[in-house]
């Protein structure tokens, strides 16, 4: 997944501010004992997204794809005194793992975490956003980015992550589903007048909008 050098990487993240304890905690629980841990954001990552969120200082947040839980708390970290954070995942068999880090990381009163289809449950969501992290299943990239848009504040912000896809995106003549479907986002975002955006070579690559 890493596209640089992992001595650069691991000098990257020697030089960054370390990741609060509860997290790095959370990272080993995952790396040690949930399937696919690659699709934890960890600890560079995760220092991004608690800084664009600090930089935005956002009132409402949407997540899709919530996972263990780990980029949801960093998230939650520039969050408004009152702010909120909906993070959705259909997995119902990490529920009980994410909701008790949500409440050891004292961000639990801040987050409403809902287990079910994002498809289905965006459309029914009643507030707007000024921060989405689109982090679910790749084929639908295209899809939640439709059904947030119009939730989305105007100079608010999408991130979109995995958008480099190990880089299998280079490879368009012999691309399995998942990799269309990103080479299809990144080509939509591009062609959008509507915003502003820039792809960051950031772990798996993700992709940073701003409505216009």
């Amino acid at each position: 997944m890493n596209l640089i050098d992992e001595k650069l990487l691991a000098y990257a993240e020697e030089h960054t501010t370390p990741e609060p304890a509860i997290l790095a905690e959370l990272n080993r629980e995952t790396n040690a004992n949930v399937l696919y841990p690659r699709m934890l954001s960890g600890h560079l990552q995760g220092r991004l997204l608690a800084m664009i969120s600090h930089m935005i200082k956002p009132q409402f947040i949407l997540e899709i794809g919530t996972y263990t839980g780990y980029s949801a708390i960093c998230l939650c970290e520039g969050l408004q005194p009152h702010g909120k954070l909906v993070t959705i995942d259909i997995n119902e068999e990490l529920e009980e793992l994410v909701n008790s880090y949500f409440l050891r990381s004292g961000m639990a009163d801040k987050i409403n975490h809902i287990t079910g289809n994002a498809m289905d449950i965006i459309p029914e969501l009643e507030m707007n956003f000024d921060l989405v992290f689109i982090d679910a299943d790749k084929t639908n990239y295209s899809n939640y980015y439709d059904l947030v848009f119009p939730k989305l504040n105007k100079g608010g912000y999408i991130l979109a992550d995995n958008v480099l896809w190990s880089g299998k995106v280079l490879n368009e003549s012999n691309a399995d589903d998942e990799t269309n479907a990103l080479i299809a986002f990144n080509k939509k975002i591009k062609a959008d007048t509507s915003v502003e955006n820039i792809m960051l070579p950031v772990r798996d690559g993700i992709m940073l909008i701003r409505k216009k």
